[in-house]
């Protein structure tokens, strides 16, 4: 090709780049405003087409952009269209992974549009340049060993650890990306840079705090710098993961469920327009008579009951509700318009927990049942959930059980239920120790909470021995489920000392049929669960 055929290409090429970049800015835009649309969204289907979407746009600039010059903004998009492939696999996509793809689409967008990447994919020098796979957490923390053993152990439960050995680095990095939760080692004046940085965030950071002392200034420095926790060493990792998640679910957890009873339809509708518009689920009902069937379908976290009604009353019904067991843990609360302080008493006395008087004003009934009802489910989170994995206990995935079966003979639709059981777990006592031990089990707890949907229940059923429910899911599926979480716990490595060692798990699968109980669905699981490990274990068999 001659001189001048090849400038006339050239030319043509660069024309074709400046169009490229011209049509960029508005997929840019239109990437960003996708991804915001995704933390809108609460319908799983929805998010999962919008999700869709993104994908193949994320597809088609990984496909052009190194063409026209963009290298880097090519890698990243490949990086992005890679995770929201994960993403759309999973079984229960994370709300933790979707937070984090959302901040890096739109990190993304920012920095090719403010040049901080180039066209030959030169990025910021010590900025991660990939997403996480669950949550990024940045620690700060002066002790390499310490912050490395740390970092293998949360990454078993599902998070990225950066560490930063120095408060500059840190908050340079946080000024590239803000983490999902940040933990500090507590060293002197430490904590109130922390403090300072936090203070310039538009949105504070979980922050938790590992000390050397559980005295009074300690902790009262760590609750100035907005410290959620705060742990002592020798430390307990299991234990800061726990409150690590709790922190971190409270953004995530599903809106709180308030029933309204009241016979004053007008009223009933304001009260409740006012609590959905705090982004409360509320369902009110006119006809006491309709109580239970609503209480069984909608699970309320807490029951806003009207004093006076034609043909019953309030202490009547709380009454009602406080002879059923499983609703002992719902909040009553009167509302009246009485003011007699001993009429209220001799009420709270036969059943319910406390009075708002009408009339009352919107904010301070959205303050009221706000601040009652996250406690209430603090509360019954802590009594309902085992302390090591935050799963239900025995007790409440065997309720859980019974009730997706009884759902399942109503609607005639498929419901799994899994047994599930460590491998050789004493051996892994006996070897490495109980805190290695707890570990492998929350490392499980947790690997599954990642994998399985909101609709599905996991719990704890004893030891070693887990229970998992899920509705509308054949036994099949169940078991394609269980056999890529048996893969990924298996290629998991855990740490006691300087020995690494890994483990395998065994799982049942039954199916309901119709008319089978939950009693004998277990059972059934349990047998399958029996075959598993008399044929080698490491497997998933269904009955």
């Amino acid at each position: 090709m001659n001189e001048g055929a090849n400038e006339a290409l050239q030319r043509q090429l660069q024309a074709l780049n400046e169009k490229f970049a011209e049509r960029l800015s508005e997929e840019l835009a239109a990437l960003e405003q996708s991804a915001e649309q995704l933390l809108s969204v609460r319908e799983q289907e929805q998010r999962r087409q919008l999700m869709l979407d993104l994908h193949e746009r994320l597809h088609r600039l990984a496909g052009t952009a190194g063409t026209f010059g963009f290298s880097t903004l090519g890698e990243q998009s490949r990086l992005l269209e890679q995770r929201a492939e994960r993403w759309l696999e999973a079984a229960k996509p994370s709300g933790q992974a979707l937070s984090a793809f959302v901040r890096a689409v739109n990190q993304m967008a920012s920095a090719e549009r403010a040049g901080e990447a180039d066209h030959h994919g030169e990025m910021h020098s010590g900025m991660p340049d990939a997403l996480p796979a669950g949550c990024r957490i940045y620690l700060l923390e002066k002790d390499s060993d310490a912050g490395q053993k740390m970092c293998q152990t949360l990454s078993n439960f599902g998070y990225e650890v950066l560490i930063f050995p120095d408060v500059p680095l840190l908050q340079s990095a946080i000024q590239g990306q803000l983490p999902d939760a940040l933990i500090v080692s507590q060293h002197d004046g430490e904590l109130e840079a922390i403090s300072a940085l936090q203070q310039s965030l538009d949105m504070p950071l979980p922050l938790l705090v590992i000390g050397h002392r559980a005295d009074f200034d300690s902790q009262l420095a760590a609750v100035r710098a907005g410290a959620k926790g705060f742990f002592v060493r020798p430390l307990d990792v299991t234990q800061l993961e726990n409150s690590l998640e709790n922190i971190l679910n409270l953004e995530l957890s599903e809106p709180y469920r308030v029933l309204i009873v009241d016979d004053d339809d007008d009223l009933s509708a304001r009260y409740s327009l006012v609590l959905r518009n705090s982004q409360m689920l509320v369902q009110t009902l006119s006809d006491p008579s309709q109580l239970f069937e609503v209480m069984r379908d909608f699970d309320p976290e807490m029951v806003l009951l009207d004093m006076n009604m034609p043909d019953f009353t309030g202490i009547e019904l709380a009454q009602m509700i406080r002879l059923n067991d499983e609703w002992l843990r719902v909040p009553i609360i009167y509302l009246s318009a009485e003011t007699d302080i001993n009429r209220q008493m001799a009420a709270l006395l036969k059943a319910g927990d406390d009075f708002i008087t009408k009339p009352i004003s919107d904010n301070a009934l959205t303050a009221a049942v706000f601040s009652r009802v996250q406690r209430a489910r603090a509360l019954s989170m802590a009594l309902s959930r085992d302390s090591l994995t935050g799963l239900l206990k025995h007790a409440d995935i065997k309720e859980q059980v019974a009730l997706e079966v009884e759902r399942a003979q109503r609607s005639g639709k498929p419901t799994s239920v899994v047994m599930l059981d460590l491998d050789h777990f004493k051996q892994v006592n006996d070897q490495y120790g109980h805190a290695a031990g707890d570990n492998v089990i929350r490392s499980l707890a947790n690997l599954m909470r990642q994998r399985l949907r909101r609709i599905d229940s996991i719990g704890r059923y004893g030891g070693e021995e887990f229970v998992a429910v899920l509705p509308d899911c054949p036994a099949e599926q169940a078991k394609r489920i269980f056999d890529e979480i048996r893969l990924r716990f298996a290629a998991l490595s855990f740490h006691a000392g300087a020995r690494t060692f890994s483990v395998s798990l065994s799982a049942g699968i039954s199916e309901t049929d119709g008319h089978s109980g939950a009693g004998a669905m277990l059972e059934l699981a349990d047998q399958a669960l029996y075959v598993a490990k008399h044929n080698g274990r490491n497997q998933v068999q269904i009955a």
